[in-house]
């Protein structure tokens, strides 16, 4: 029997790392969220590459956004760029190293937002780059706010009831703005949203970089692209979303591809503009907009009527349009011994910023003064974050907390941050789980909870932050157990989430009781070191007495 021979025809780019670091050591998988369109596009620029071979001579521009870290991911010369400023880096690149393959990758806002200007300019100079345009319709990074591509009716964080023409103007239409300049060579709009469209993608990004290879001018493929997360859709339907509601307002297609045009000839009197457009500007047709250039008026057709200033609501339709609750929390009774400036640090993911927002709440519902500041890596999931929370009975000066008082460390690079910078006779809460040291400072409170051990008994680790808050609240008082239990429901979007996070606050207050004081009689902040409960050698001063904290009480 003849043997059979076999050939591998489809594996991981050799432009791609082996392991993405960034996720942790030996990973495997990117840092992505699940169904976000940045790993497909990484893919085939990779692919892109080998398949050219230009891997040695490619300098991939990073922009300020999800895809920070590409560097991470692509095994070729990497610049990462300030805000907006990839077509400007890129184009210094290409003047000074003629070889060079230079790709600028950019999202909306980097690219449509801050950095309009740059790629305006970058793109009417003709320069022998490639842009490669991610547009998911929002702001990913940041968290889901209205990016210039967000189209109308689109509900955002910022616009919470829908982009409007009156308020926000129209979504911002990059390929055909690029289209209307004279030096371009290559302009395209692909979509990732069917596996045939992604194919028709890799398609249009080995063109633009093939024309580079050929120093033919600049090249632009935008790229509609799913944002699941942002969005609050699962991965099919963002792309049935992108496919369905995104396609019709940015439609795919391609609107220059001049294979013989010279570069050198390109601006000269005369010189074509788009394919198929009369004149040399390449005006572009705007879908739904009567008259818009490029696309003859309709006879008799008015032009649209837009208000200058929209509607006034008033504060009940804010208060609606937010989901706030219309009855007002019962004002709690805490007396603060001592203003709270609280740290809260861990990694993105573990709900770092959402507990910050907890706890300022809580501290709100308690009738006090608050104050809640984020801090975050360059991407959400995976990042370091950390939330600054004040808690006063005063007037709060600032939002900054570079001192805290109290700090809840959630993973070890976050102790190694923070502990240096809390005040002497301050108390830091460990997550033990993930933490294998101990505080090192003799001048203050350790606390060693572990909180991701007993997140991940009742289901999910993601809770393992509320369970540090809840045994914050114990030993400060600053905040009541009544007033916790009552704020989760309020300040959890999906509800089916609220019962576990219920468990987590009584996970909590377990292990104060049993670890802490046993019989909840100790002081709140006490002045020794508790390790799993009081540390060797170490005795309260104070007599044990009765706390309003424990709800068996």
């Amino acid at each position: 029997m003849q043997s059979m021979k076999h050939s591998i025809k489809h594996q991981k780019a050799g432009s791609l790392y082996a392991t993405f670091e960034r996720k942790g050591p030996g990973a495997k998988s990117s840092h992505y969220c699940p169904g976000c369109g940045h790993g497909t596009v990484h893919n085939l620029i990779a692919e892109a590459i080998d398949d050219l071979g230009i891997q040695d001579r490619v300098v991939f521009c990073s922009p300020v956004g999800c895809s920070v870290f590409a560097y991470y991911y692509l095994d070729v010369g990497n610049i990462q760029c300030a805000h907006g400023r990839a077509p400007a880096v890129a184009s210094a690149i290409r003047r000074t190293h003629e070889e060079a393959i230079v790709i600028s990758y950019q999202g909306d806002g980097d690219l449509a937002g801050i950095g309009l200007s740059q790629i305006l300019h970058a793109a009417n100079r003709g320069e022998n780059i490639t842009v490669l345009f991610i547009n998911n319709a929002i702001y990913g990074m940041t968290g889901g706010q209205m990016a210039p591509t967000t189209i109308l009716a689109q509900k955002t964080i910022t616009t919470p009831a829908g982009r409007t023409a009156a308020n926000e103007g129209f979504p911002l239409h990059m390929a055909e703005l690029i289209n209307t300049l004279q030096a371009p060579v290559f302009i395209e709009r692909v979509s990732l949203g069917t596996a045939a469209k992604v194919m028709r993608a890799r398609a249009a990004i080995r063109k633009a970089l093939r024309y580079q290879t050929k120093k033919k001018g600049f090249s632009f493929v935008e790229i509609l692209s799913p944002c699941p997360v942002n969005w609050k859709m699962t991965p099919v339907e963002a792309r049935r979303w992108l496919e369905n509601s995104l396609e019709p307002v940015f439609p795919p297609g391609n609107l220059r591809d001049l294979p013989n045009a010279a570069p050198a000839a390109l601006g000269a009197p005369g010189a074509p503009g788009a394919t198929g457009v009369s004149g040399a500007t390449g005006a572009p047709r705007v879908p739904g907009v009567s008259g818009a250039p490029g696309e003859p008026a309709t006879p008799g057709a008015a032009e649209p009527v837009i208000s200058q200033k929209a509607a006034t609501k008033s504060e009940r339709d804010i208060l609606e349009i937010l989901g706030a609750n219309s009855e007002p929390l019962p004002t709690g009774t805490v007396s603060l011994a001592e203003e709270q400036n609280v740290k809260i640090a861990g990694f993105g993911g573990q709900g770092v910023l959402s507990t910050g927002i907890l706890l300022a709440n809580c501290a709100i519902a308690e009738g006090l003064r608050t104050t809640w500041l984020p801090s975050y890596g360059a991407e959400m999931r995976g990042g370091t974050a950390n939330a600054s929370v004040n808690i006063s009975h005063e007037a709060i000066g600032a939002p900054i907390v570079s001192q805290p008082n109290v700090l809840l460390a959630l993973n070890l690079p976050s102790l190694d941050a923070f502990e240096e910078t809390v005040r002497p006779g301050g108390h830091i809460l460990v997550n033990s789980s993930l933490v294998p040291r101990q505080v090192r400072r003799g001048d203050l409170h350790a606390w060693y909870i572990p909180a991701t051990d007993m997140a991940n008994a009742l289901g999910t680790v993601q809770i393992a932050s509320v369970i540090m808050v809840t045994v914050y609240a114990l030993i400060s008082g600053a905040i009541t157990i009544d007033t916790l239990r009552r704020v989760i429901p309020l300040s959890i979007k999906r509800k089916s989430l609220v019962d576990i996070n219920l468990r987590a606050i009584d996970a909590g207050v377990a292990w104060h009781r049993q670890e802490c004081c046993q019989d909840f009689g100790r002081p709140r902040l006490p002045h020794v070191s508790v390790a799993g409960g009081t540390a060797p050698g170490a005795t309260s001063e104070e007599p044990p007495v009765a706390s309003s904290q424990d709800p068996s009480a």
